[in-house]
C-alpha cells in the first residue's frame, strides 16, 4: 500500500492527476474517507489527468454524474445518500463498470457488496485541518 501525504487541496488534486497515469478503461476506484477528507477534490484532480476540463463537483444528491471529455470517461458515483442495497442495484452499474470508462465511487465502503473484486481501495484520512493522509490499495 503506498500512502501520499497532502498539505493542500492543491495538492490532493495533484495526487488525483497524477493518479490518471494509471487508470485504463474498466478501472474502478472506489473511495473511502470521512466527510471533507478530500475524495471529490482527488476526483477532480483525476478528470483533469484525464484531459478533461469539466467542472467536477461531489454527485451526492444526484448519485452519478458522468464527465465524457478527455482521454477516458469518467463516471462519479456517490453512495453517501443511498439507503439500501435495492437503491444501488437500480443504478445499473454493471453498464458502467464493464463499459468504456473510469468508474470513481465515493463512499463505496457503505455498500462494499456492490463493489467489483478487481476495484482499487483508496483511503482518504483526515490528519489534520489542511493535511490528509492518501493511501491507495
Amino acid at each position: 500500500m503506498a500512502t501520499f501525504i497532502s498539505n493542500s487541496p492543491a495538492e490532493t488534486e495533484a495526487i488525483g492527476q497524477r493518479f490518471a497515469q494509471d487508470v485504463e478503461v474498466g478501472s474502478i476506484l472506489a473511495l473511502k474517507g470521512e466527510l471533507g477528507s478530500g475524495k471529490t477534490l482527488f476526483t477532480k484532480g483525476l478528470v483533469a489527468g484525464l484531459g478533461s476540463n469539466a467542472a467536477v463537483t461531489s454527485p451526492t444528491f444526484t448519485i452519478v454524474h458522468e464527465y465524457p471529455c478527455g482521454r477516458l470517461p469518467v463516471y462519479h458515483f456517490d453512495f453517501f445518500r443511498l439507503e439500501d442495497p435495492q437503491s444501488v442495484a437500480r443504478l445499473g452499474l454493471d453498464d458502467y463498470f464493464f463499459g468504456d470508462g473510469v468508474s470513481v465511487i465515493e463512499w463505496a465502503d457503505r455498500f462494499p457488496e456492490f463493489v467489483p473484486g478487481h476495484a482499487r481501495w483508496i483511503l482518504f484520512e483526515i490528519k489534520s485541518e489542511n493535511t490528509r493522509a492518501i493511501s491507495l490499495k
